[in-house]
C-alpha cells in the first residue's frame, strides 16, 4: 500500500510541476498582449498630440478642451482620450517592470503584481499551454512539483499516523 501512495505522490508532484510550468508561459503571452495594447494607445496618443499641434494647443489643453465641450460626443470622446492616456501610462510602467525583471520567475511575479483586467483575459481566453523550455518555467516546474510532491507526502503522513492512533473497537461479545 505503500508503494501506492508513494507512487500517487510523485504523480502528484509531477503534475504540480506541469501546472506551475505554466505561469511563465502565460506571462510570455501577457508580455506580447501588453506590448500590442501599448502600441495601439501610443498611435492613439500620438494621434492626438498631432491633432492638438495642429491646433496651437497642448496634450492636455485639447483633452480638457473636449472633455468640457457642451456637444456630449464630444465630452465623451475627451473621457475617453482622458483614459487612454492613464491607461498607456499604467501598461508602459507594467512593460518596463516585464523587461526589468531578470530574477527567476520576475515575469511571473511583475505580471501577478498589477495585472491589467483585460489583458489578463483576453491572455486567459487564448492561453495555448507550452512545454517549459527557458529556466523560468523550469525553475516554475521544479518549484511546483516540489510544492504539490511535498503536500503529498505531510497530508500522506498525517494520514498514516492518524490511521494507527484510532484505538480499535474490541469485536462484540457475542
Amino acid at each position: 500500500m505503500f508503494r501506492v501512495i508513494r507512487t500517487l505522490g510523485l504523480a502528484v508532484g509531477l503534475l504540480g510541476g506541469g501546472v506551475a510550468a505554466q505561469a511563465p508561459e502565460f506571462a510570455q503571452q501577457y508580455a506580447q498582449r501588453l506590448g500590442g495594447a501599448v502600441d495601439e494607445l501610443r498611435r492613439e496618443v500620438a494621434t492626438l498630440e498631432s491633432d492638438a499641434r495642429a491646433n496651437g494647443v497642448t496634450r492636455d489643453g485639447a483633452v480638457e478642451r473636449l472633455r468640457t465641450n457642451p456637444d456630449d460626443l464630444v465630452a465623451r470622446r475627451g473621457e475617453a482620450a482622458r483614459a487612454a492616456i492613464a491607461r498607456l501610462a499604467r501598461l508602459s510602467a507594467q512593460q518596463q517592470a516585464l523587461a526589468a525583471a531578470t530574477s527567476p520567475l520576475g515575469r511571473v511575479v511583475a505580471v501577478m503584481r498589477d495585472p491589467d483586467p483585460g489583458i489578463a483575459e483576453a491572455t486567459y481566453r487564448a492561453y495555448d499551454p507550452a512545454v517549459p523550455t527557458t529556466a523560468d518555467g523550469l525553475t516554475a516546474g521544479l518549484l511546483g512539483f516540489f510544492a504539490a510532491w511535498g503536500g503529498w507526502r505531510i497530508a500522506s503522513d498525517v494520514g498514516r499516523r492518524m490511521a494507527r492512533r484510532r484505538p480499535r473497537t474490541p469485536a462484540a461479545a457475542a
